[in-house]
């Protein structure tokens, strides 16, 4: 058992429930409950609803082997153990776990079925013995002869034969046996004619009798392990992908394999087992290599204490018994389930599917995009000392970061690079460069976290690689793990060391980096380069300081400055000042900083949460959690990034953080929190929350009952009752494609204007040239540009300057079609990237638009109206042009809001709801909507208009239609007027406190801020609103979904806000 977990356990006094808080793994039982959701959410393509039901059965089966496992220890301690969040004992919490896994199940085994129905509609049919034809029956017969049989290794269990181990996650096939042999069935005359040739051969061939196969005594227990050599799926044929599990066809050979016996019942089980180990025990054996030592304690795992039982079918009443007494468990710790037992087949079943099918079947596929900040014909070093760089992933690729450490690898200046490593691919592109580095004579230093659990093995094996390629290899802490993202580069520069230091919320893992949301922040900043050289150090010494100028390190400093930075906010609550708090986390469990949140609800200030996974703190509870507010999206992509917000919009503070608000994040482990201080940087941030915040597809909001309300109802629905619903993430990936796509037209345009007669091959899309005179511009699958020229190789590099970034959006230097932006970065418009980021800085300070000289410029690559981009490329080449999809209000339109623009006229050219704002706030933004849009800034985005527009021209991230023609053209792109439409009441306003242009109530104490969510809708209806059917025409189709959604029975804060604003 955790030593630790035991000693805190101890330490427990608290024996009450505060009526804010739950249980930390009935939440988590309720986060895994949306990831099946999605499993039955008919809007997700059936084989990616296939996959989301194998998540919910990995995340249940780690979830036993951890949580349970870790409970069941604490089960067993002497001592009364009380979580002081729910009041519960270990016991009493697992009876409560156990309970509301049963009631799971049901749930779990009905989704599989409906959607078991649905593919086989689609001719993808996963069969059973009764479902099998002739054709498929002697297939399988041939198939099990030569791949399964010969490598079965079935066993008896009787006083002889003991009850063998069972494997931890192992498939098993058991059998009820009687000790006689089958009786004999009497034979049909075709049959003992047969028998009769059979015989009559052998005596030919001198083989003689059969011999007869005798049983041995005692026996009532048959068991087959599953065999690892074999393909769980066996292909069979039949129109479309027919297939049954390895598990099943054994099932049907089990009367030939224990022919000596009568087989009364078979059933397939497995077992899980406690997985939770302590990395400490027996570390203090002398001489013993810690990588040795880790070896030993893993071997442990798949012999610890079993937690759970599952079977495909009701055992027999003996099976039964036997098996809860060999394995020590209980009746109510055995699951029934038709599902297969194990769910990691799933993943496969696309692969064997034609291309066509596969498409029509799963998700878009998407490949995170290049940087468009980032230019990928320069250094990466270069570019990284003139500014600060934040990629998002995975909307942007991990690559720039993998080159910059290649670039390392063979930069004469590089002295050192250092890391953290927690998890890695186990192909992985990172660690070969850092290898190359040692290899090159630099000083390589890596920090392995050998304890990443079920990640151990794969970081020992790397370990040692590091090790023989000369790196400096450290293990970090006995009692704290290293959970933190660092990556620190020293150079010798002319102006003395250089350090370039990369912060990361998530892993340097290239897999993960491709599924999960997370930020990477890179920076020459001397004090975070300096604080990077101290933390290695005092790693290296473990010594767990807290003397840092800029970042903040877990354990000493991450939860102190947290709750410090609160008590800031409640005295400007109490002082009636503006204040408001954010919080986006995969979990919040620690009862010290929930008790802080809920007196700064109770001072008045306005909390926003952004929670993924468990949350022990409960929103709305009237007296302590009135002015806290949560959603959790649960979609495509497994958001995962941590963000803290101090502050209200206006000036906020930000920081970003490998650290979860959970006790083990913040005490037990050593985290890094980091400022961002670029203003920047900073709206990029915000940018990303309010399109997050956008989401109707996804968003759910927690009630103070513990239940979670979709907010997609709110989204306004047509006569037939059809909604169309937002989802952010598919927005983002859409956007980032559309960001690389400008980016590499312009490049291709910037080439072909300085050489006509050369040939530009144009990756990832179709592009028609809009001015005639241009070379034509072809597009060719998996190509780089192609330049042909008698001095020219005849392939190069792909010619991708910097494009405009999020950041460039938020600060209004890209528009409509991001001339400006893109144009500068090109070169074109004559004006660097550093002077184009100071100067933009300063007028985002001053509130100025972009100048309009830069625009004009632009206007000289801005191609035709009619153009447009493709999101994928084709697989021929082709000189067609493809339309785009439109995007709704694009990360031009909803940054905007950080650049002034109201929340709601931006969010309304999205035709979705966000909400964040606390009811007061919201009346009164809203409200002044109209005049507020009059007052932003002319780069702001305007609402779409009612009226017929021009298409987006082709290099257009999809921010806005263009204006009428009747609407004279302004010097500067602005926001044309919109046009007199329907009234629509506007969409509240972005995440968390308001913004420049949206007069915030100012805090007072917690009785003037009682939310007024019912007052009359008069009072917040925009005149001159467009019509959501005018708005949904924007919207690009990757991004909406159709579906009929039901009314929730409950509504929290934003669900009566939106109730309000929508009817």
């Amino acid at each position: 058992m955790n030593q630790q977990a035991s000693k805190d356990a101890n330490e427990t006094t608290t024996t009450s429930k505060p009526p804010y808080m739950q249980n930390r793994e009935l939440s988590w039982l309720d986060f895994n409950k949306r990831v099946l959701d999605q499993g039955a959410d008919p809007t997700v393509p059936l084989l990616e609803r296939l996959n989301f039901i194998s998540i919910f059965w990995s995340n249940l089966q780690e979830f036993f082997m951890v949580r349970v496992g870790s409970l069941t220890d604490l089960a067993l301690l002497k001592k009364s153990i009380v979580d002081p969040k729910s009041g519960m004992t270990p016991a009493e919490q697992l009876d409560a776990v156990y309970a509301r896994c049963h009631e799971l199940y049901p749930y779990y085994e009905e989704t599989f079925e409906n959607l078991r129905g649905l593919l086989a509609q689609e001719n993808i049919c996963q069969l059973r013995k009764d479902d099998l034809t002739d054709e498929q029956l002697v297939a399988l017969d041939d198939y099990m002869a030569d791949n399964v049989l010969p490598f079965l290794s079935p066993q008896i269990v009787n006083a002889r034969h003991p009850f063998p181990h069972l494997e931890n996650g192992g498939l098993y096939i058991v059998v009820r046996l009687d000790e006689q042999a089958a009786p004999k069935q009497k034979k049909t005359k075709e049959e003992k004619a047969r028998a009769k040739a059979e015989k009559a051969e052998r005596a030919e061939k001198g083989e003689g009798k059969q011999s007869k196969n005798l049983g041995a005594e005692g026996v009532t227990l048959g068991i087959i392990p599953l065999p690892r050599q074999t393909n769980r799926v066996i292909q069979l044929p039949g129109e479309g992908l027919s297939y049954m599990l390895v598990e099943h066809a054994i099932e049907m050979w089990v009367p030939e394999i224990f022919s000596m016996y009568t087989v009364k019942h078979t059933n397939i089980i497995c077992v899980t087992r406690n997985a939770d180990l302590d990395a400490t025990e027996g570390a203090e054996e002398q001489g013993e290599d810690y990588r040795e030592h880790m070896k030993r304690i893993l071997k442990k795992r798949s012999r610890l204490a079993p937690v759970r039982l599952e079977s495909e079918r009701p055992l027999s009443r003996t099976v039964k018994k036997l098996l809860l007494d060999k394995l020590g468990l209980a009746e109510h710790q055995i699951f029934v389930t038709k599902v297969p037992l194990n769910m990691g087949y799933t993943w496969g079943l696309g692969a064997r599917l034609t291309p066509e099918r596969r498409a029509a079947l799963t998700q878009k596929p998407f490949a995170p995009q290049w940087p468009a900040c980032l230019d990928r014909n320069r250094s990466i070093i270069e570019q990284v000392s003139e500014r600060e760089v934040l990629l998002s992933y995975p909307y942007q690729s991990m690559d720039a970061f993998v080159r910059l450490l290649h670039e390392a690898a063979n930069d004469p200046a590089v002295i050192s690079i250092k890391i953290t490593l927690y998890r890695l691919a186990s192909q992985s592109h990172l660690a070969e460069a850092l290898i190359a580095a040692a290899e090159n004579g630099k000083e390589v230093t890596a920090l392995f976290e050998l304890r990443a659990r079920f990640d151990e093995s794969n970081n020992i094996e790397w370990s040692q690689r590091f090790e023989q390629a000369g790196c400096h290899v450290i293990y970090g802490f006995r009692n704290f793990k290293v959970h933190s993202k660092i990556c620190t580069i020293t150079r010798q520069t002319e102006d003395g060391l250089q350090h370039i230091t990369q912060l990361g919320t998530g892993n340097y893992n290239e897999k993960t980096a491709k599924l999960y949301t997370d930020f990477s922040f890179i920076t020459t900043d001397a004090r975070i380069g300096a604080d990077a050289a101290d933390f290695f150090r005092n790693m290296a010494l473990e010594n767990t300081s807290d003397d840092y100028s800029i970042l903040w390190v877990a354990p000493l400093m991450i939860k102190q400055n947290i709750m410090r930075k609160i008590d800031e906010q409640i005295a400007l609550a109490k002082a009636g000042k503006p204040c408001g708090l954010f919080f986006k986390t995969n979990s919040i469990t620690d009862k010290e900083v929930i008790d802080k949140l809920v007196e700064a609800s109770q001072a008045g200030v306005e909390t926003h949460l952004f929670v993924r996974g468990i949350s022990c703190l409960l929103p709305g509870v009237a007296g302590y959690t009135d002015h806290v507010h949560e959603v959790s999206i649960v979609g495509q992509l497994l958001e995962h990034s941590r963000i803290y917000g101090f502050g209200p919009r206006e000036g906020c503070e930000i920081y970003l953080s490998s650290a979860d608000l959970m006790t083990r994040n913040m005490d037990k482990r050593i985290e890094i929190a980091w400022p961002i201080l670029n203003p920047v940087l900073r709206e990029q941030v915000l940018g990303y929350l309010d399109i997050s915040w956008s989401d109707t597809a996804k968003l759910r909001e927690l009630l103070p009952d513990g239940s979670y309300t979709p907010l997609g109802f709110f989204a306004q629905a047509d006569e037939a009752g059809n909604v169309e619903l937002f989802d952010s993430q598919k927005y983002l990936i859409a956007e980032a494609q559309r960001m690389r796509l400008a980016a590499a037209e312009l490049a291709a345009r910037h080439e072909a204007e300085r050489a006509e007669d050369r040939r530009v091959v144009f990756p990832l899309g179709r592009v028609e040239t809009s001015t005639p005179d241009m070379p034509e511009v072809v597009t060719e699958e998996e190509s780089e540009f192609v330049v042909r020229e008698d001095a020219i190789p005849a392939e190069v590099p792909v010619a991708e300057p910097a494009a405009a970034s999020m950041a460039d959006i938020a600060e209004g230097r890209a528009t409509d079609v991001v001339d400006e932006a893109l144009a500068a970065l090109r070169g074109v418009a004559g004006t660097s990237r550093s002077e184009g980021d100071s100067e933009a800085a300063q007028d985002l300070a001053a509130g100025k638009s972009a100048p309009a000289s830069k625009t004009e410029d632009a206007e000289a690559v801005k191609p035709a109206a009619e153009a447009r981009l493709a999101p994928e490329a084709s697989s021929e080449p082709s000189v067609e042009a493809t339309p785009a999809p439109e995007a709704p209000a694009s990360a031009a339109a909803v940054m905007a809001v950080a650049a002034g623009a109201t929340a709601a006229s931006v969010l309304q050219s999205a035709a979705v709801p966000a909400a964040s704002l606390s009811a007061p706030e919201a009346k009164h933004a809203v409200a002044a909507a109209p005049a507020a849009t009059e007052k932003a800034p002319k780069h702001a985005a305007p609402a779409p208009s009612s009226a017929p527009t021009p298409a987006a021209p082709a290099l257009a991230p999809s921010s806005a239609p263009a204006p009428a023609a009747t609407t004279p053209a302004a010097p500067a792109p602005s926001a044309p007027a919109p046009a007199a439409t329907k009234p629509t009441a506007p969409a509240p306003s972005a995440p968390a406190p308001a913004s420049a242009s949206t007069p915030a109530a100012p805090a007072t104490p917690a009785a003037t801020l009682e939310p007024d969510p019912f007052a009359p809708a008069a009072e917040i209806v925009d005149p001159a609103s467009p019509s959501a059917a005018t708005v949904r025409e924007t919207l690009p189709t990757e991004c909406v979904t159709t579906e009929i959604v039901t009314a929730p029975k409950k509504l929290g804060f934003f669900g009566r806000l939106l109730k309000l604003l929508f009817g």
